[in-house]
């Protein structure tokens, strides 16, 4: 029997809907007449799977059926509400009774309290299979870890500095690695985003806190997250590199559409209908290469964010132009036949994918 330890989860879970699906068609053929087995090859086979099925299970803890897929995404949604309710309520528990406690013991509370959850998150890591009790508590870790930070400055005056943002996203990115969490992943980022945009603002000469007035502040962190997992491979965490690239790309291309529209919220030194042209044209290219590399690299979902940032960009010119001159009823005529050409577009596209298909790659689709 071949081993299974190297794999990740989601490729467990791709080889157990590998054997379902094998054992359904083999079931259709044997009730066509195409295929009929003997019984010894057949309970060999069964027992085989069963055997394979047993060891991903104990080793991944990964769903066997439809119903606990679901399951599972239920599970998922529930510990997320769970993690951001018992984030709130130790948030508005400090601020109830904060007023009661004394200096030493208010820094010791707050001292406490992350270092309290983190043991939390270490001994549910041991006890907890599926984790998802483990990474519940790491999100109220995180929390504690904020708050402790936000409120040591407010205990000792300490003046506002964006080196915060480089201490949340450190333990953020410890938790998630070490529990293989791409909440806190995220969340990590966006400190990380918040970070490095503060440090460029006030190299540029503006008050940091101003960082989110400037998109371009965060265009470099973009790309600079998007290319990580080309350099550093992420397959022993699940979701981390689609999540690095997806997360880069929604936030660049959020940054390139307001700077396509507001053209007086950039550095450069050209006229407002220069910059916005700039970063129209840079819209569109980079949306659309990021379909051509989600195709070549069969990443759905970073194909689907070109695609959303991509028609984004197309129908706000069309606002500009059409909108103010145009019917109404011809604005919107006008939008139903750009989708109707994108499918068309698209269609094509799927027909040369199929047709440079190699046989076995079609099999094992």
């Amino acid at each position: 029997m071949d081993t299974h330890s190297s794999i990740n989860k989601t490729q467990a879970q791709a080889r157990v809907n590998q054997i379902r699906a094998f054992q359904a068609e083999l079931q259709l053929l044997s009730e066509q007449g195409i295929l009929q087995l003997d019984d010894n090859a057949s309970q060999q086979i069964q027992r085989y799977h069963q055997a394979v099925l047993q060891q991903l299970q104990q080793s991944q803890d990964i769903d066997l059926n439809a119903q606990a897929s679901h399951l599972s995404l239920g599970m998922q949604i529930v510990s997320f509400l769970g993690a951001v309710a018992l984030a709130a309520s130790l948030f508005f528990l400090f601020y109830q009774y904060w007023g009661y406690f004394d200096t030493p013991l208010q820094v010791g509370i707050l001292i406490s309290a992350p270092l309290l959850s983190l043991a939390l998150v270490s001994w549910l890591q041991r006890v907890d299979r599926t984790g998802y009790y483990a990474k519940l508590a790491a999100l109220v870790s995180f929390a504690a870890w904020v708050l402790n930070i936000v409120m040591l400055g407010s205990i000792f005056n300490l003046p506002a500095s964006p080196n915060a943002f480089a201490v949340f996203a450190l333990y953020a990115f410890i938790l998630a690695y070490t529990l293989r969490a791409r909440l806190l992943l995220a969340a990590g980022m966006l400190c990380c985003y918040l970070f490095i945009g503060a440090r460029f603002g006030s190299w540029m000469g503006n008050y940091w806190v101003s960082t989110g007035e400037y998109p371009e502040h965060f265009l470099l962190t973009s790309l600079l997250f998007f290319l990580l997992p080309l350099k550093f491979k992420q397959q022993r965490y699940e979701g981390f590199a689609a999540l690095y690239q997806i997360l880069a790309a929604v936030v660049f291309f959020i940054a390139v559409l307001i700077l396509a529209n507001w053209g007086s919220v950039s550095y450069l030194p050209w006229s407002h209908g220069v910059i916005e042209g700039l970063y129209q044209v840079l819209g569109f290219v980079c949306s659309a290469l990021l379909v051509l590399y989600g195709i070549r690299q069969q990443a759905a979902k970073l194909m689907l964010t070109g695609n959303v940032f991509f028609a984004l960009f197309l129908y706000t010119k069309f606002f500009d132009w059409w909108w103010h001159w145009l019917p109404k009823y011809l604005f919107f005529f006008l939008l139903g036949l750009t989708a109707i050409l994108a499918l068309l577009i698209f269609n094509r596209l799927r027909l040369v994918v199929q047709t440079a298909a190699k046989p076995d790659e079609v099999a094992n689709v």
